[in-house]
């Protein structure tokens, strides 16, 4: 029996919903607690993301090479995912507890520890989590709706992380100024977060023919992918969006403040429109990928969401920034519909090249690109010091409201116009592909015809 039929898509899918609460929580309010509440200078923010980038380099690819090597009566991934769980939560929870009256260096400690922890423990999660989904889902048309599935359970995530939050820590347990409310959402959260992923870990079936092959050696199997050109290609070009998206997430709330010069709580309004386009957005998109191909479509997403940060760098109010933001979602939910599907491809392309399954090695490479998003989001943040004087919400300088337009638009807009471009360069064989590889001839009808019209896609045929 197959890992398709064992394994319900919405019953993996929904672990989205717990990967994504806490570190988007993380990203989307380290800022505004740590650099405009309590003052931490931009520049030690940069350092500790730098910092952070030099051990996440070391540390991704041993958590990837142990997780492919792990073998158990639970399974390789699963183990992995009911640890790393607690502790991701319990991170995060310290991460928003910093103890009252500690600044100068203790506050840098205590931020650099606890952050490190946090994007760790979420390594090892999102290395696991991924892993699982060219394993269960094989088949790009039904990958496309467990991936799919999984996307809208991650904007329920961002709606409570990133939407509610700001109404959570500054009016129902906080205030604008205080800190407080971020400890008790963040312990909420936490929570949440936890008992979702051990209700997904413990449902999943993972493939018990992959623990059967010899385990993946580590030097080998890194040096087999920096070698691999598509690695380079699919990372670098996935890193523009990342980044992109990273810089909008930590910096919407001050975006809302300074730029449109209005209570963070409103960050709840512009947030929403984006999240809900975007789930609209992924039935359309998802129908695109099963008609186009996910390299086609992913294509013209990237361009889509390039072109919406024009719109939000000259929105004046909360209404024109909310219209914009809707553009936003919809290149945003293309680029979530896509995006890990043509990562997908790279590992189905790897395995039947190699005759190994390493996934978690593999995903854990790629999330090195992830990582560069803390370097240059703390060089971005730095940079706003240097050119508007903005050091901190002690320090603001004489045009915060000018600085996180710049932070927030002009920043991603150039990340996201690179990457969509250089997509129009990149050309990952269809998981059919891959699989016909090493199965020959037995390829069903339906996802040899998807691997054709993928191909037509790439030459810029009808299909």
């Amino acid at each position: 029996m197959s890992t398709e039929a064992r394994t319900p898509p919405w019953r993996y899918a929904i672990g989205m919903l717990g990967t994504s609460i806490p570190i988007n929580l993380v990203r989307g309010s380290v800022i505004l607690y740590y650099v405009d509440i309590l003052g931490l200078d931009v520049r030690a923010y940069g350092i500790v993301m730098t910092v952070y980038a030099v051990i996440d380099a070391i540390d991704n690819p041993v958590l990837g090479y142990l997780s492919d090597r792990t073998r158990t009566r639970f399974g390789r991934r699963r183990p992995w995912l009911v640890v790393a769980a607690p502790l991701l939560a319990a991170s995060m929870i310290a991460l928003f507890s910093v103890p009252t009256g500690l600044d100068g260096v203790g506050l840098v400690l205590w931020f650099a520890v606890f952050a490190i922890l946090c994007e760790a423990f979420d390594s090892v999660l999102n290395a696991n989590y991924g892993a699982l989904l060219p394993e269960l889902f094989p088949v790009e048309k039904k990958r496309a709706v467990a991936n799919g599935l999984r996307q809208g359970f991650q904007l329920v995530a961002l709606v409570l992380s990133l939407a509610v939050t700001p109404v959570l820590t500054t009016s129902v347990f906080g205030t604008e100024e205080t800190t407080d409310g971020f400890t008790t959402t963040a312990a909420l959260y936490g929570v949440l977060a936890c008992a979702v992923i051990l209700f997904m870990a413990l449902g999943v079936r993972e493939n018990p023919q992959y623990a059967t092959d010899r385990r993946p050696a580590l030097w080998s199997g890194i040096l087999a992918i920096l070698r691999n050109p598509l690695f380079w290609k699919v990372g670098l070009v996935g890193a523009c969006y990342a980044v992109a998206m990273g810089l909008v997430l930590s910096g919407v709330q001050l975006y809302v403040r300074y730029s449109l010069g209005l209570p963070v709580a409103n960050a709840l309004f512009l947030q929403a429109v984006v999240i809900l386009v975007s789930a609209g957005g992924l039935v359309l998109w998802t129908r695109v990928v099963a008609r186009r191909g996910a390299l086609w479509t992913w294509r013209v997403a990237y361009a889509v969401l390039a072109v919406s940060f024009v719109g939000l760098f000259f929105a004046n109010d909360l209404v024109t920034a909310m219209v914009a933001g809707a553009v936003v979602g919809l290149g945003w939910s293309g680029m979530l519909a896509t995006n890990d599907l043509v990562v997908a491809r790279v590992l189905d392309a790897d395995a039947a090249a190699h005759g190994e399954h390493r996934e978690g090695l593999f995903l854990s490479a790629f999330g090195f690109f992830g990582r560069l998003n803390g370097v240059l989001i703390g060089l971005a943040l730095t940079s706003l010091g240097v050119f508007f004087g903005y050091n901190s919400g002690a320090d603001p300088g004489t045009d915060p409201g000018l600085a996180f337009r710049v932070y927030l638009c002009a920043y991603p807009f150039v990340l996201t116009t690179v990457g969509a471009v250089a997509s129009r360069f990149v050309h990952v064989p269809a998981p059919e592909t891959s699989l016909a590889a090493v199965i020959g001839d037995d390829t069903p009808d339906d996802t040899t015809d998807d691997a054709a019209d993928d191909a037509a896609d790439d030459q810029g045929a009808p299909t």
